[in-house]
């Protein structure tokens, strides 16, 4: 995990060269016939990012964009109505059986499909109409790392091409060189902090949600640990009931529209004698974790970069290997 996780700033150098063309060609299509809706397709980590494309689809182009529920297909074989919708399927082996069913059957309801995959050989990127490859290299660590930061990296690029972003387009060319240094960044306080730790929050909003997401998933499966990811305006409905003193809760605050509220959350969260971690760029204080500041879009990639060598020492401290989480396999066989 830990080297791997090292190695997103060279994939994605490399990804974004060569995914150039194949985004512009995509976005193209999608500037000529306008999707009247988006929908995501996947799971785990992939999911995680698909959340990331979902803000970032909504808030770039005003598309609706929704997660699809595979089942509907896989188990209920029920048919959908998806004429003229763009399609998202995000993996990283792209064998699940019933990511292929869905995305087979979104196939015969008209949609057009884009397969972001990891795996160019395999059925997923066969059967989607286009594919955006993540040239994440082989992850034998069953924890996904550089995959899923490749995924964001291919979601960001497309959305540019599409949008003719130039700012954000600029922003992703310096993506690589600031993936390198958010490695660098001293994250151990944190360590120290859950080291002992049975329970905590994740929280971010908007584009940053999805990588609170990823990271609770993280501390489940390589930490050990009972995290739970909500939206930083979620947790104020019912969840925040569960907070006591020294309860610990890490926070993700990109510097967009989003920041003035997250941190009166994280504020809050304090007030009420919680354990706070707040990474966010421009912070100081105690609590506060390094982040590097960017495009408001990149900020949160950066920030789970910094996270996972964090997750790994983590799990090494509480007696895990994060290579091996108990009970998981790399590839979900899900019907």
């Amino acid at each position: 995990m830990f080297l791997e996780a090292g190695q997103a700033s060279q994939v994605i150098a490399t990804q974004l060269g060569a995914n150039a063309g194949r985004a512009q060609r995509i976005a193209e299509r999608l500037r000529a016939n306008p999707p009247r809706a988006v929908v995501t397709c996947a799971r785990g980590s992939s999911d995680h990012a698909a959340t990331f494309a979902k803000y970032l689809i909504e808030t770039r182009t005003g598309v609706l964009t929704s997660s699809a529920a595979l089942s509907v297909s896989s188990v209920y074989a029920a048919p959908q109505g998806l004429d003229d919708v763009l399609y998202l399927a995000i993996s990283q082996s792209g064998k699940s059986p019933d990511l292929l069913s869905a995305v087979q059957a979104a196939k015969d309801a008209g949609a057009f499909t884009i397969a972001l995959v990891n795996d160019v050989n395999s059925p997923l990127a066969a059967l989607a109409d286009e594919v955006l490859p993540l040239h994440a290299g082989p992850e034998l660590s069953v924890a996904a790392t550089k995959s899923y930061i490749a995924a964001l990296a291919a979601i960001a690029q497309l959305v540019a091409a599409w949008t003719q972003d130039a700012e954000l387009t600029a922003a992703l060319s310096s993506l690589p060189a600031l993936l390198a240094e958010a490695w660098t960044l001293d994250w151990t306080p944190a360590v120290e902090h859950l080291k002992l730790a049975r329970n905590l929050y994740v929280l971010g909003r908007g584009v940053g949600f999805g990588v609170a997401q990823e990271a609770a998933l993280k501390f489940k499966e390589t930490c050990g640990l009972h995290a739970e990811a909500f939206s930083a305006a979620e947790v104020l409905h019912g969840p925040m009931a569960l907070v006591k003193p020294g309860f610990p809760a890490l926070v993700f605050a990109q510097n967009d529209e989003s920041r003035e509220s997250v941190d009166a959350m994280a504020k809050g969260l304090a007030e009420r004698g919680a354990d706070v971690l707040l990474a966010g760029a421009g912070e100081t204080g105690a609590g506060v974790l390094p982040a590097l500041a960017a495009h408001p879009v990149i900020e949160p990639i950066l920030m789970i970069q910094s996270f996972y060598r964090m997750a790994n020492a983590l799990s090494v401290a509480r007696g895990y290997d994060p290579d091996s989480p108990p009970h998981l396999n790399k590839v979900t066989e899900t019907v």
